[in-house]
């Protein structure tokens, strides 16, 4: 069955599905000889596809793995960092840094903590970075000060952040027995780039420390600070229901727009 390469190239666990397009663009994946232009497709069953010389064996596909992280603040969600910071790769085993081609599904800030997905299933990172998935985020936010329940009715309609309002978020008060703090629990289903962090800025009460805790049903529960586990298969099945979800509301024609999970 012929297929777009970077979807290929996902697959296979050597990048992401974004990864492999630059790959593309920079001239470092071959088709049969010949370099390979974004768009193009291709059956790994018949076709020698190539990256940075290295032919794909249909045999070697790699086992697809799904790694659920808590990340701790400091460490960026990346898999290499061109100022030599520590990245998500870094907590795991040298076999699974470089033989898997795992990497993360979107991103935590380097100051943030808590869940983040890893996996070398370029199909699942795809479906869950894509605009129009909307997967529920929830979200542990100590804030400056006390908001009061007109700011906190904002923060739950929408704030327009860089001219578009954000998509209807779930923010619930947990504790505010600081004098200068409170809790919040905060559930999102669109993740503009450190979303939280500006929407709190902009309503009066800015972040002090921000620990995600799950992504859709996959809770971290007891899971430790810079510890990770792998998915249980209902979590993956979990996972892959989303997926499909997905691919098939992608079919039906739409004018609405929403943001990165």
């Amino acid at each position: 069955m012929d297929e777009r390469l970077q979807k290929i190239i996902s697959q296979w666990g050597i990048a992401s599905r974004r990864q492999a397009e630059q790959m593309i663009l920079e001239g470092r994946v071959r088709l049969n000889g010949g370099i390979v232009q974004l768009g193009q497709k291709a059956n790994p069953d018949r076709d020698q596809i190539e990256v940075d010389g290295v032919l794909i064996q249909p045999n070697q596909r790699p086992e697809a793995i799904y790694i659920l992280m808590n990340k701790p603040r400091g460490v960026v969600s990346t898999c290499d960092d061109p100022w030599n910071r520590k990245t998500v790769l870094d907590l795991l085993p040298p076999h699974l840094q470089t033989d898997c081609g795992v990497h993360p599904v979107g991103r935590l800030d380097a100051d943030s903590t808590g869940a983040l997905l890893l996996t070398n299933d370029g199909s699942i990172t795809h479906s869950l970075t894509h605009p129009s998935h909307q997967v529920l985020k929830t979200y542990q936010v100590w804030v400056q000060g006390r908001p009061s329940t007109t700011v906190l009715e904002q923060w739950r309609r929408g704030v327009v952040l860089s001219g578009r309002v954000t998509l209807p978020a779930e923010v619930v008060v947990v504790d505010h027995s600081r004098a200068a703090q409170t809790l919040l629990e905060i559930g999102l289903q669109e993740g503009r780039n450190r979303q939280i962090r500006r929407v709190a800025e902009q309503l009066g009460h800015p972040v002090v420390r921000l620990h995600r805790t799950s992504i859709g049903s996959i809770d971290l529960q007891q899971l430790a600070i810079g510890q990770y586990r792998f998915l249980s298969h209902p979590e993956i099945n979990s996972l892959k229901d989303s997926v499909q979800v997905l691919d098939s509301t992608l079919r039906v024609p739409t004018t609405g727009k929403s943001d990165r999970g």
